[in-house]
């Protein structure tokens, strides 16, 4: 299943490899349409494809960790 999503990563987690343990943790592939970072926060408009079920607990995996995510 292909979701569209884009991500606001606060600024407290700028440092952490958010986009490299999606594809490592979950059994998804993404593609990077557009993103943005700075050092207060980011943004990244992203692609996903994986099972129903695998991207459920990938975007609540994301919230948990604070980043808030916006379907499209």
């Amino acid at each position: 299943m292909e979701t569209k999503v884009e991500l606001f990563i606060p600024g407290d987690l700028k440092d952490e490899p958010i986009i490299c343990r999606m594809l490592k943790d979950f059994d998804v592939r993404v593609k990077i349409v557009e993103a943005s970072f700075s050092t207060e926060s980011g943004w990244a408009y992203l692609i996903i494809n994986g099972e129903q079920s695998e991207l459920d607990r990938l975007f609540e995996d994301l919230k948990s960790r604070g980043v808030s995510v916006e379907f499209r």
